[in-house]
């Protein structure tokens, strides 16, 4: 695995407090993504790299609420990061889901596959060619994210323990994961990829 530090983007999607654990939706140990995220976030930025996070930000009443417990409404505590994860590295943040009819998934575009969130064209003047994802949640917005960004043409990276899965309908996250190697996404850990850019 080749990785040029300067021309790489750590993404962190969604590490809000709704989505951990007390949160809203929360997923199952999701605040376990926090640690090796800002170990990758110093070290990425110490190197010249980005560091961009996104935000899931619903207006009151939001179109998801219909499928989802109501979640990350603007301006909220649980639409907040959570509070250890480290955002000095962070030069970037995407609020997504804003729009009331529209739910977003993908940092990259809302769900209707084609209205942008700024993220391509942001990271492609930055030169970047490798995108590293870590976050909530593997089979939803992880899942979204890579799939898009490989699509764009990013070499992209799932940080294998930095990322937690709803799992629901059961065997969501396994397919997820399956889904994503088969379309050439690579699967490393934080300590492989701290290996390569110290």
């Amino acid at each position: 695995m080749n990785i040029n530090p300067q021309k790489t983007l750590l993404l962190l999607v969604d590490v809000q407090n709704d989505f951990c654990p007390g949160g809203a939706l929360a997923v199952n140990d999701g605040n376990a993504v926090v640690a090796p995220l800002n170990a990758l976030s110093r070290a990425l930025t110490g190197k010249g790299g980005r560091v961009a996070a996104t935000q899931d930000w619903h207006g009151a009443g939001h179109s998801s609420f219909a499928q989802w417990p109501v979640h990350c409404v603007q301006g909220t505590k649980g639409a907040d990061f959570h509070e250890n994860l480290d955002l000095k590295p962070v030069s970037i943040i995407i609020r997504k889901g804003f729009r009331q009819e529209l739910d977003s998934y993908s940092a990259f575009f809302e769900n209707d596959s084609s209205t942008a969130t700024g993220l391509e064209g942001c990271i492609k003047q930055l030169n970047i060619e490798t995108v590293i994802i870590g976050g909530l949640a593997t089979d939803y917005c992880v899942l979204y994210s890579a799939m898009d960004c490989r699509r764009l043409g990013f070499n992209t990276i799932v940080v294998s323990d930095a990322v937690r899965g709803v799992g629901q309908p059961e065997g969501s996250v396994e397919k997820a994961v399956e889904t994503m190697k088969s379309n050439g996404i690579q699967f490393c850990t934080s300590q492989e990829i701290l290996d390569i850019i110290k």
